[in-house]
Formats: C-alpha cells, structure tokens, sequence
C-alpha cells in the first residue's frame, strides 16, 4: 500500500494533519469495491462496472429538446444525437453541445458514442459555462472532461480525465486511462495499480463502432469505465475539485470530425 507519507508527516496542527492525512490515506488505499474484482495475467487488475441501477433517461431520440448547442452543428440522426463539422462548418473553438435539464453533482452517468478518427470529442460534467461575450462561441464549457476518441493505442484514447480550458489549474491530462490516483498538491501520486494495459484496451476497444461510457463521481472520487471496465480511478484534491456543474458533449475544433452519442441516462446519488 502507498499512503502517500508525505502528507502525513506535516507539522500543521494536529486536526488539520488529521483531516488531510486521512484523505490521502483513503484515496490511495488498494482498489475495493462491490463489484467483480480479478486479476488479469497480464498484471492488471480487472474491475467491472457496478449494476446498472434505476437511471433518468436524458435524450429522448427525436429531436434535440432539452439540450443547447449550434444548430449548425449537432442534430438528430437514426435516433442518436450527431454532431459534425466539415471544411464548410466548422467550429468556432471548441463548442458543445449543453444538457438544460440540471447540473452534475454526485452522480452517476451511462451512455454509449462512436466518433471519427480525424478529431477528438468529450464529455464535460461538473463543468462551468462560459458568458459568450468571454467565448469564441456560444456554447463553450470548462471543466472536467471525459476524453472521446476513435484511438486504441495509449496513452492517446478514449477515457482519460482532461482539465478542459484550464478551469481546475491548467492540468490538462489529469489522469491517464489504465491509472489509479491521487491528486496531491501540485502533481497526480499513482498507487502502482495497473486498471488496463495496452495489450488489454486494445482488445476492449470497439474501434469504429459504439464504445459503453460510465461515468461515477462521488465527492472528490471519480471513476471512468469502458465497456463494463474500470480504466480510470481518480481522487481529486479539495481545493481543486469540481463539485458540481453542468453535462455537456463536445465537437473539436480543427480538423473535421464527427461524434454521435445514444442511450444516454443518469442517476443523481444525493
């Protein structure tokens, strides 16, 4: 076990060393969980998602009620929601597509997206929204995101944890697919856990087709999975976590892409 000593050694008074030390204690303790946990042969540690629970459906495969984005760029198509630019429509920076029904807090998300391999998308939670007179368009979020990729080779795919326009402290990639962390200070501390190799998300990865996305944030705990699989496992300092905000999916600017996104449905855990 690591647990992260230097936080606990500090000379702060003893309930401030208490408090810190017991948070960095926990978020680098092995992995337990209710769900089915095993060991792969390649030296993983293989943990499915838990059971899907009573979920809110938030797209309702007709039309884009209850979602904002430019409606240039994202529409409906065979029932899922499609979002593409092209050399004649292109996005104005980044720009996404925002859910109106609520904010993200402690949650739970689940849906599935395929998308092309000439760009990459997103999917923002506990995210802020930026006035447009502050924006490059209207439709511009920071926060949190869910890396969105048509990739299979690491460390560049689907399901790292991105610090999207800086919000939380310019991290950028805060934590990569196949870790298992903390962010302590100023840097992430890994535990040595390996929650996915290369070989193995190779093999997980449906590579131009319809990829499972969960999404399980709780406090300053975040967990990413990938078609039923744990591959990302992430504690949050508590002065640089997002505790709420809002849902949004995103279309890249640049090169043109598409991204679509299907069964989308979430479960508030407060």
């Amino acid at each position: 076990m690591v647990f992260c000593w230097h936080l606990l050694s500090v000379t702060y008074r003893p309930w401030i060393r208490s408090v810190v030390g017991m948070w960095a204690v926990l978020c680098c303790l092995p992995i337990m969980a209710s769900n089915a946990v095993a060991a792969d042969p390649g030296g993983s540690v293989v943990i499915t998602a838990p059971p899907e629970g009573r979920m809110t459906p938030i797209f309702n495969e007709r039309d884009l009620s209850g979602w904002d984005g430019d409606p240039r760029l994202w529409s409906v198509r065979d029932g899922v929601i499609h979002g593409e630019t092209t050399e004649e429509l292109r996005a104005r920076g980044n720009t996404f597509l925002i859910w109106q029904g609520g904010e993200t807090n402690d949650f739970e998300l689940r849906l599935s997206f395929r998308c092309s391999d000439t760009n990459n998308s997103g999917i923002q939670y506990r995210s802020v929204r930026i006035p447009a007179e502050q924006a490059r368009n209207n439709w511009v979020v920071r926060g949190y995101q869910h890396e969105i990729r048509n990739e299979r080779d690491l460390p560049n795919v689907a399901g790292f944890v991105y610090d999207e326009g800086g919000l939380t402290g310019n991290r950028k990639r805060i934590i990569l697919v196949g870790q298992k962390g903390c962010w302590v200070d100023d840097h992430l501390e890994t535990d040595g856990t390996v929650l996915i190799t290369a070989d193995e998300f190779r093999r997980l990865f449906r590579l131009n087709d319809w990829n499972d996305v969960v999404i399980r944030a709780e406090g300053t705990h975040i967990r990413h999975y990938l078609n039923n699989r744990l591959i990302v496992d992430f504690t949050d300092s508590p002065d640089r976590a997002l505790r709420s905000g809002v849902l949004a999916l995103q279309l890249h600017a640049g090169r043109p892409m598409f991204a679509e996104f299907r069964n989308i449905r979430i479960r508030h855990l407060n």
